[in-house]
């Protein structure tokens, strides 16, 4: 008959892997956002708009008729009050 307490150290070490693993990932991903962080900076520094570039990115993610369905939106409703 197996113990127990074997079934549970197996498990506890998994878990263990788990929790560290994702940690290691947080790790990462704080070091990631760093870069992401300076790369705009230096981006800034050499003059390019990092709002406009955030945007653009944004832009890159989205279905070419998701965005030209929001443009139109957006010129009708600029259209609406007076603004184009």
């Amino acid at each position: 008959m197996s113990d127990p307490m074997d079934t549970y150290n197996v498990t506890a070490d998994e878990l263990r892997q788990f929790i560290e693993r994702y940690e290691q990932l947080e790790a990462e991903k704080r070091d990631v956002t760093e870069q992401q962080k300076e790369l705009m900076a230096e981006a800034k520094g050499r003059g390019y708009d990092t709002k406009v570039m955030r945007k653009v990115i944004a832009l890159r993610k989205r279905k070419p008729d998701e965005i030209a369905e929001e443009e139109a939106v957006l010129e009708m409703y600029k259209q609406a009050l007076g603004m184009s």
